[in-house]
């Protein structure tokens, strides 16, 4: 059913962008729709792929999958203009309702740390239905928090201001504070792999997952920001002085 879903938004975003090029404006560029494939197939990859059913036995292949859905597939589907290419299936004022920093940045940290919870952990393993509500909450908040930094169509992109760098920056805060619990912690966190290895194998695993989680988001973060401060420290060019 999830390999059905994204097929069918990739066939509805492809024949909409194919439309998209008859616009006078040029359309969007292939590039962005090329994101935005990347970003589905980044979402097939974390829920329908090998890689789903590894993550029983390994907290690292856990963690790829959460990192694939809440820092890897929103930001580019978002570089692909989704809503235009598919007809605009939102309205303009859905899109500024959406635009709340704030909102996005807590919905997102309390869905990264919650989950994390060892209680709520071993609930999703245990739990296909409560495993795919995970899944889906991370993916949805994923998305929450990278709208106000892409700001993707019909939001005007120009709007992205130097609180959006620091938007950026306190995002990464709760992410080291997990991060580091994880590497640094001589105790398993998750007992509920105890009983597939042995308690040091567990612990290793425990620190990779850490050690990767905390280097995803910080370069991604962090090229985001610094993409988005280079612009904003470039002076825009008023249209009637382009030669």
């Amino acid at each position: 059913m999830i390999l059905f879903g994204l097929v069918v938004t990739a066939v509805l975003y492809l024949r909409g962008w194919l439309r998209s090029r008859a616009d006078a404006s040029g359309g969007i560029p292939p590039w962005r729709a090329a994101c935005c494939l990347a970003g589905l197939a980044s979402i097939g990859i974390a829920s329908a792929s090998p890689l789903a059913h590894c993550d029983a036995g390994s907290l690292t292949v856990h963690m790829v999958q959460h990192l694939l859905l809440q820092a890897v597939a929103p930001p580019l589907i978002f570089f692909g203009e989704p809503l235009r290419a598919l007809g605009r299936g939102l309205p303009p004022r859905a899109g500024i309702a959406l635009d709340r920093p704030a909102l996005c940045w807590l919905a997102a940290t309390v869905t990264l740390m919650g989950w994390h919870v060892p209680a709520l952990f071993t609930l999703a393993l245990h739990s296909h239905a409560w495993h795919a509500f995970e899944h889906l909450s991370f993916l949805a908040t994923g998305l929450l928090f990278w709208w106000p930094v892409v700001r993707p169509w019909p939001v005007d992109p120009t709007g992205a201001g130097w609180s959006t760098v620091l938007y950026l920056f306190l995002a990464t805060l709760p992410c080291d504070v997990l991060s580091g619990f994880l590497v640094f912690s001589d105790r398993v966190a998750y007992p509920v792999y105890l009983s597939a290895r042995p308690g040091a194998a567990v612990l290793g695993d425990q620190q990779c997952a850490g050690a990767l989680m905390w280097t995803v988001v910080t370069v991604v973060y962090l090229a985001a920001g610094a993409i988005l401060s280079m612009r904003l420290l470039t002076p825009s060019v008023p249209q009637g002085e382009v030669a």
